[in-house]
């Protein structure tokens, strides 16, 4: 009998030694690798009359989150410029930034002037483009747009510009969370029919958009950081539904797609949902 007890506990141990193992690999992924495993993305969009350059590039990354401290904020400044010169090696004719460039809000000494030296490093034919998150505003959000303006970044607030030397326009909603978000106010410009390249930091922005064609993307959610099979992302921002929190979802009336963004927040952890930066291809889609 104390034999058997024993055996029995040696295997209850190695059961164990193994569940502990797998715990640490587990936790090694997602606290030190996957944050720092950033995918470049390519996706083809094709859009019905299209009025844009054919195969327009179009480069989006959000939420960088951008701290001093390499482990809680994982998107340090020497990470960021990397990523950085990997978008302008990819050529882009366009580049859209929804939002959140800061990690918390600032509370490791990192400035808007720090961040925005490093953004204003992005390199595209037709400009680099912008909207504030609602970190960057919890931070200083006035600073925050005068620096990114300074760096050569158009920072958009409810606002439109046409494209230089297209017919498409650019649309930038402000952040919903900290109330600035106007999405009426930012299409006020815009000419009737016209096609859009519309960037906000919320998604939920978009629920009071008109029916357009273009591309629309946002940020916010980060894909929940944490994305289990079956089920979706174990939270979501604000009420924002977990199912709901990367790729393509249809939202009101538009085709939004909520990109995981490039940095962590409250949690310095990801799983099945690696960091990423997209290249759009925009193209005319065929006709029937």
């Amino acid at each position: 009998m104390i034999a058997f007890l024993f055996r029995w506990l040696r295997r209850l141990l190695k059961l164990v030694l193994v569940l502990l193992l797998i715990l640490a690999l587990l936790a090694t992924w997602m606290i030190l690798i996957e944050p720092r495993w950033v995918a470049h993305r390519d996706i083809d969009v094709a859009v019905p009359d299209w009025k844009g350059p054919q195969g327009l590039k179009v480069a989006v990354a959000s939420d960088w989150h951008i701290g001093h401290e390499a482990i809680q904020r994982v998107m340090t400044v020497e990470r960021a410029t990397a990523i950085v010169q990997d978008i302008n090696a990819a050529q882009p004719d366009v580049v859209l930034l929804p939002g959140d460039f800061m990690s918390g809000q600032g509370e490791d000494g990192t400035t808007p002037e720090q961040i925005a030296a490093v953004l204003g490093g992005l390199k595209a034919t037709h400009g680099v483009y912008a909207v504030l998150g609602n970190h960057d505003w919890w931070t200083n959000g006035p600073r925050f747009t005068q620096a990114l303006q300074a760096a050569g970044v158009t920072v958009l607030l409810n606002e439109s510009a046409p494209l230089p030397g297209t017919a498409l326009w650019v649309v930038g909603i402000g952040d919903r969370v900290t109330g600035h978000s106007d999405p009426a106010q930012a299409m006020r410009r815009v000419p009737a029919g016209a096609q859009t390249l519309t960037l906000m930091h919320d998604p939920a922005s978009a629920r009071l958009l008109p029916k357009g064609t273009g591309l629309t993307v946002a940020g916010h959610t980060h894909g929940g950081q944490v994305w289990i099979p079956f089920y979706g992302s174990i939270v979501a921002p604000h009420g924002w539904p977990r199912t709901q929190t990367y790729g393509w979802v249809n939202v009101g009336r538009q085709k939004v797609y909520i990109t995981s963004g490039l940095g962590v927040s409250i949690y310095p952890v990801r799983f099945n949902m690696r960091p990423e930066w997209v290249m759009f291809n925009l193209k005319a889609a065929a006709k029937p």
